[in-house]
């Protein structure tokens, strides 16, 4: 099995990268600092991560050429943005 970037692979990087990054620093939220919720937040990232990744399983399941994947991918993370900017 080769292995293909996709967007949610790159997606999952970053919520790794930001849960290390909030473990080590700590939360900081309007201008304050929250030390008691950065453990939280960070288990909070570590299991979009891990949601994330098995998307990207499915996805590479379904879909075997990289192009469509990519289509597909981006266009679920947009679909994904939308409806956060919808609910909040």
């Amino acid at each position: 099995m080769k292995f293909r970037i996709t967007p949610l692979n790159l997606a999952t990087a970053a919520f790794i990268v930001l849960a290390v990054d909030i473990w080590i620093n700590g939360a900081k939220i309007s201008g304050g600092q929250y030390e008691h919720f950065g453990s939280a937040i960070s288990w909070m990232f570590l299991l979009f991560a891990v949601a994330v990744s098995f998307l990207d399983i499915i996805f590479r399941n379904f879909f075997p050429e990289t192009k469509k994947i990519w289509l597909i991918e981006l266009s679920f993370i947009t679909l994904s943005i939308v409806i956060y900017l919808l609910v909040s």
